[in-house]
């Protein structure tokens, strides 16, 4: 009888499983990446279960992965999401600290063990090294980060990514068909509340992200630029000082 009994456990948990991997194999086909990794982010957003959308992220192949982003709209999209997604969920969940939470591989996408460093200056920074202020290449980085990287960097998804600080930019759900408009407001947005104009010192003080990837905004240059474009503020007489970063921690910080 209890032979009987184990025999059917374990026909039961194996229709379990079997149903476990239809069901991925018709999600995956049916959901694509940049709305995997919206839906991953919203679930974190709303404190619920994102092992489901964990594992399928895990069971996408390279290939799959490269040809559904190859379009670079996409590949920002999806990237950035995943970044947030998995800050908080390596911060929130498994309590991972600073530097291990950048430096470390501790999640897998498409087979692949990856960092938080590894998307952000990898793929969306075009693998540049991380202490250099943008100014050089990274000389070690992988064929992989390489063929997945975007082909030029967009110093906007500065004021999109999100490392649980208080001075972060807060959390918004990237799509790719919108996230023209959706990045030029996050840099609105972010400068407009990190930016203090002393118009008679003709000084500006402003974030300290343009301190540390000076190159990818084009250095002095490219910062007026930047507030010319999104603010309408003419800085070209303006000295730019940068205010201390406040490493406070404030997680879920997304945009209201």
């Amino acid at each position: 009888m209890r032979h009987f009994e184990q025999k059917s456990n374990n026909s039961y948990l194996a229709i379990i499983a079997l149903f476990y991997v239809v069901f991925i194999l018709y999600t995956m086909s049916t959901l694509s990446l940049n709305l995997l990794s919206e839906q991953l982010l919203l679930a974190i957003k709303m404190e619920q279960e994102t092992s489901t959308f964990q594992n399928l992220l895990r069971h996408y192949s390279l290939e799959e992965l490269s040809n559904e982003l190859k379009d670079e709209n996409k590949k920002k999209a999806f990237w950035i999401n995943i970044y947030n997604s998995y800050f908080l969920i390596l911060r929130k969940e498994k309590n991972i600290t600073k530097p291990a939470i950048y430096t470390q591989k501790l999640f897998s996408i498409a087979g692949q063990k990856w960092s938080l460093d590894d998307v952000e200056h990898g793929i969306l920074r075009k693998y540049r090294y991380k202490y250099s202020q943008g100014r050089f290449a990274n000389p070690l980085v992988s064929k992989l980060i390489k063929k997945l990287a975007v082909s030029k960097i967009d110093y906007r998804i500065h004021f999109a990514l999100n490392c649980g600080a208080e001075s972060c930019p807060p959390i918004a759900f990237y799509k790719p068909e919108k996230i023209n408009q959706q990045l030029d407001l996050a840099t609105q947005s972010f400068l407009e509340s990190e930016s203090d104009f002393d118009n008679n010192k003709k000084v500006v003080h402003t974030t300290a992200l343009f301190q540390w990837f000076l190159a990818d905004f084009g250095y002095k240059k490219g910062i007026q630029e930047i507030y010319q474009q999104h603010l309408n503020k003419d800085i070209s007489t303006y000295q730019i000082r940068y205010k201390k970063y406040s490493w406070t921690e404030v997680l879920d910080n997304f945009v209201a």
